[in-house]
């Protein structure tokens, strides 16, 4: 009893110190599932318009210093190393990431890892072979590394449907689980709530561009990593900072020593490599994690920038190994947090948010909330930022304009997408509100890694790769990617209503399908692309691997090959 009031007496006290400071179960990549709205959590509203204050004032503060094109793209490559890790880390550290993994851990035990090591061992690749080269040989989005030596129109309209494929089902997902998150934790509507997520995600892409997602992306993260930091530390105080006496607590709990051990969550080995590769070489696809090492000045703090994601989000996702474990020891079995039948209230993913309660209190819980919103308002502020890019720069600017757009007519066409997308996404959120969409960040993953990454990795580093090649290829990855989730029991069954155990696809992910086929068809029509484009194409590889080894040339940013040229006069950029 004395060491539970002590535990308790800590709890409070130091709960008062993080605030003073810092003022779906399945899938990690899963939403959250369909809630009950809950009484009104004045505490929760209260920090969260602190939040929304707050990246306000830094939104206005980035709107004075967003005086051109490069500056609403990528913050005029003025963002440190260490700023743009934090920020990637606040883009890439998810709600579903937080609330997901602990929902899993809580319920298999260490096969909630799979989801941590996945999303992990995807930035090695990343350090090791893009992060310098992409820096070099970039400007504005992916697509400009794609186009050094490719032809500008067709990769990029491949590079713009990668691109808008991935956000859309991402942004999705993201909508519809702040819906149902809100009306879980604040007490709103679902409407409501989707909606002030879409304004908000416009104002601070419209009028800060990318320096005011930066900043928004760098406060949710110190937010979320302090927030989780307390969660686990009171956790490993509570058992005397012994993982062993955390793990057996655990054990005596659930009263099965196999959460210890794997295959209590992905059955068949397939499935499990399958989706660990979308996982892994998704990452290295993701279209607005790639743009964000346009926003450092050299590829130095490009690498710097992986280095300090890399030591974020691996610190992240041990605090919810720890958080999970924490949850099965004070939130499984504690009546407060069960409903008459026994079922954690709210769902299984909210365990996270329950600890929260259980470790902190009301005041603490209110700010984890409070945080949960934030970490959707810096995903999808991001998403919107690429989703943009994408269509005024490689579809407007470049493809269709040949690079005869002015700066401000390029301006002015990312806002409107901005506004487009800000709206569409208010709609899907509504219209998917009933809807089964936990597949739909997996999938995000699995196009990533099945169009984007290959034809991504394939131009930088093998001489050979055509336009032809990686055109093909990538749509192929694609399609086949989109075509099997579709057939899998994420869709054919759960979504479309089919019976049980008719899907064809039988796998839980298509990455370790439709990647290798992106691969082998890339290959396949490079080497068969004879034409007089090709020799080109491949003779400029030796130029490219300068650039993208060296640096030299990337200091002033180009289009490769196609400048856009600023409209006579057009020194600034108009105010919206």
């Amino acid at each position: 009893m004395k060491r539970n009031a002590r535990f308790f007496a800590v709890r409070d006290f130091a709960a008062c110190l993080v605030l003073a400071a810092v003022a779906p179960y399945a899938s990690a990549a899963e939403v959250i599932g369909e809630t009950t709205k809950q009484p009104t959590n004045w505490t929760a509203i209260i920090m969260f318009a602190l939040f929304v204050g707050l990246t306000l004032w830094i939104t206005k503060w980035a709107a004075s210093r967003t005086r051109s094109v490069a500056d609403f793209y990528t913050a005029g490559g003025g963002i440190t190393g260490f700023q743009n890790g934090l920020a990637i880390a606040g883009d890439y550290m998810s709600a579903a990431s937080f609330l997901g993994i602990s929902a899993a851990v809580m319920m298999t035990g260490f096969d909630g890892l799979i989801y941590s090591l996945g999303f992990l061992v995807g930035w090695p690749f990343l350090t090791f072979l893009l992060a310098e080269r992409l820096r070099n040989l970039g400007r504005f989005t992916f697509a400009d590394v794609l186009a050094y030596r490719f032809r500008q129109t067709p990769i990029r309209i491949f590079a713009a449907a990668g691109t808008l494929v991935v956000v859309a089902f991402y942004l999705i997902a993201q909508m519809v689980g702040a819906g149902q998150l809100i009306k879980l934790l604040f007490g709103l509507d679902y409407v409501y709530a989707v909606v002030i997520v879409g304004i908000l995600m416009m104002a601070y892409v419209l009028f800060g561009g990318m320096t005011a997602t930066t900043w928004v992306q760098i406060t949710k993260a110190v937010m979320l990593l302090a927030g989780a930091s307390f969660m686990a530390f009171m956790v490993m105080m509570a058992h005397g900072f012994s993982a062993e006496k955390l793990f057996s607590a655990a054990v005596d709990i659930k009263g099965d020593r196999a959460i210890m051990g794997p295959g209590g969550f992905i059955k068949d080995p397939i499935s499990a490599i399958s989706f660990g590769m979308a996982l892994m070489f998704g990452t290295a696809g993701l279209p607005h994690i790639l743009m964000r090492f346009f926003t450092v000045p050299d590829a130095r703090e490009a690498r710097k920038s992986v280095f300090w994601a890399t030591t974020w989000t691996g610190y992240f996702y041990v605090l919810t190994f720890i958080i999970g474990f924490g949850a099965i020891v004070f939130v499984s079995r504690n009546p407060a947090f069960l409903d008459a039948d026994g079922n954690l209230l709210g769902g299984l993913n909210m365990a996270a948010v329950h600890l929260a309660n259980a470790v902190g209190g009301n005041l603490f819980l209110g700010f984890m909330s409070a945080v949960a919103f934030a970490t959707i308002l810096a995903v999808v502020s991001g998403l919107a930022l690429s989703g943009a890019s994408a269509v005024s720069h490689d579809l407007y600017a470049v493809a269709i304009k040949k690079g005869k757009a002015g700066s401000r007519e390029e301006f002015r066409v990312s806002r409107i997408t901005t506004v487009a997308l800000g709206i569409l996404a208010i709609f899907l959120g509504i219209a998917f509100e009933k809807q089964n969409v936990a597949f739909m960040v997996s999938l995000a993953f699995a196009i990533a890694a099945s169009a984007n990454f290959p034809a991504l990795l394939l131009s930088i580093l093998w001489k050979d790769c055509t336009t032809r090649g990686a055109y093909i290829g990538g749509f192929t990855g694609l399609v086949s990617a989109l075509v099997l989730t579709v057939l899998s029991d994420a869709v054919w069954v759960d979504t479309l209503g089919n019976p049980a155990g008719s899907a064809p696809f039988p796998y839980a992910s298509p990455a370790i399908f439709s990647m290798p086929l992106a691969f082998a068809v890339i290959w396949l029509a490079s080497i068969l692309d004879n034409s007089a484009r090709a020799k080109e194409e491949r003779a400029l590889f030796d130029d490219q691997k300068v650039r993208s080894e060296t640096g030299i040339g990337a200091a002033g940013a180009s289009a490769h090959g196609l400048e856009l040229e600023p409209e006579p006069g057009d020194t600034a950029i108009q105010r919206i």
